[in-house]
């Protein structure tokens, strides 16, 4: 009876520590989503968006498409949490495009993305 009491304890710790391993954070979720954009994922890019923000996300993925990218850098940490429970992440990096041979840099620290857990997964949903 003990053995299979402690067998139970066993896996249930080791069940929970299975899930709370592939749980991902806001600011993992923000790179992720980065690295679609760089990619030119558009499927992963709108899996990773809140349905209000997947228009303006692929619109922006639009931008990127005839261009070559680069992504240098990149670091997020959530900096703010904010009243309705999204939270404020900040990155660090840039994108660089290649326009016709001419580099243009995009600093990733000029705004903040909102992220949300309303669905049991982190989201991009927003700037700011």
């Amino acid at each position: 009876m003990k053995r299979l009491i402690l067998f139970t304890l066993f896996t249930s710790f080791l069940l929970a520590a299975c899930g709370s391993s592939s749980a991902t954070g806001p600011e993992k979720t923000v790179e992720a989503y980065l690295n679609a954009l760089n990619e030119k994922d558009s499927t992963r890019l709108s899996t990773l968006s809140c349905a209000d923000w997947e228009p303006t996300a692929l619109m922006e993925l639009d931008s990127f498409q005839s261009v070559s990218t680069t992504l240098e850098g990149l670091t997020c940490q959530q900096t703010e949490t904010l009243p309705d429970g999204s939270v404020l992440v900040a990155c660090q990096g840039k994108i660089i495009a290649s326009y016709s041979g001419e580099l243009q840099e995009f600093d990733l620290a000029a705004r903040q993305y909102v992220a949300e857990n309303s669905t049991g997964e982190w989201l991009v949903c927003g700037t700011k």
